[in-house]
């Protein structure tokens, strides 16, 4: 997979997002997508064929890997960071939207200096883009916290032993196989289990940070509306 056209297309949409949205965006890509390809897809390259049995039993180890590997760890948080990061679309999406019926709206009645800033009124998250912008950061969250538990339900724990023990069929009998690189892996997965859930973190935060926003903006704005009443209730009643 091109990462670096992934990490163009996503980080086109979060230049609409917070402060909070861009931290997010570098840590992902950081600490997750720069990880996983530069060094946890070589720890795991020979997962398959350093994955040997004592026995000699034809496909006894393919059986026993199976067992033990339904999912590879790398192919697993590949397809973790492609959804999680694809809820970031939804927002661009509705950016581009909302700039060419505006633009479709008003082009015949504006300057370019108008459609300037019309366009960057577009962006501001507010009115339906605002929950489009929760509804992001809510699949986010919801797709992080499925790879987490299904991460957990396949491979309980996060250690990776060295030596696991498997009587599947067609093994003769309770046969030993042993893991390639299990401290690596071990360090490897505790990382970034570890950086999920500070992604969790960081879009709980900004949904808490987008609905505080909005709701002091409705209260200042509530506070100014009762202050222009009562001073022209005053001026009038002069």
């Amino acid at each position: 997979m091109n990462w670096a056209t992934f990490y163009a297309v996503i980080s086109g949409g979060t230049r609409h997002s917070t402060a909070l949205g861009r931290v997010w965006l570098s840590v992902l890509f950081v600490f997750r997508v720069l990880v996983l390809v530069v060094a946890a897809e070589s720890v795991w390259s020979d997962e398959r064929e350093q994955f040997t049995c004592n026995t000699q039993q034809p496909g006894c180890n393919s059986v026993c890997y199976d067992h033990f590997f339904p999912i590879s760890h790398i192919r697993l948080w590949a397809l973790q960071l492609i959804l999680v990061s694809s809820a970031t679309l939804l927002v661009h999406m509705h950016v581009v939207h909302r700039k060419h019926l505006q633009k479709k709206l008003r082009h015949r009645h504006t300057g370019a200096g108008e459609l300037e800033r019309i366009g960057a009124r577009a962006t501001e998250i507010r009115g339906a883009l605002w929950w489009t912008y929760i509804l992001s950061l809510l699949v986010r969250i919801t797709f992080e916290s499925a790879f987490l538990y299904l991460f957990y339900a396949i491979y309980p724990g996060y250690r990776m032993f060295r030596l696991v023990k498997c009587d599947a069929y067609p093994c003769p009998n309770i046969v030993d196989c042993f893991v390639s690189r299990p401290t690596e892996k071990t360090v490897f997965t505790v990382f970034m289990l570890a950086v999920s859930g500070v992604c969790v973190l960081l879009n709980i935060a900004e949904i808490v940070f987008l609905i505080s926003r909005a709701v002091n903006k409705h209260l200042n704005a509530s506070d100014q509306s009762h202050l222009g009443n009562w001073i022209s209730h005053k001026l009038f009643s002069i």
